[in-house]
């Protein structure tokens, strides 16, 4: 499914295609935990719903996992 987001950090807006149902957006919108209404997509995907932020702009605005500084 072709999601579409704005990201709230910089205002542009950004599609990615997620492999999601129209049942589990539902399920989420109705207050589901996105990972459980989400359990076949990655953290990256989740957050992109939720926030618009996608895994490389989470990156660069907040440093990798690895990052030590």
């Amino acid at each position: 499914m072709k999601i579409t987001r704005t990201n709230p950090m910089t205002g542009n807006t950004v599609s990615m295609d997620i492999d999601v149902t129209p049942a589990q957006i539902v399920s989420w919108e109705g207050g589901e935990l996105a990972q459980n209404a989400f359990p076949n997509i990655d953290a990256g995907q989740r957050e992109f719903i939720m926030t618009g932020m996608t895994p490389m702009g989470w990156k660069f605005l907040f440093g990798g996992i690895d990052d030590e500084s």
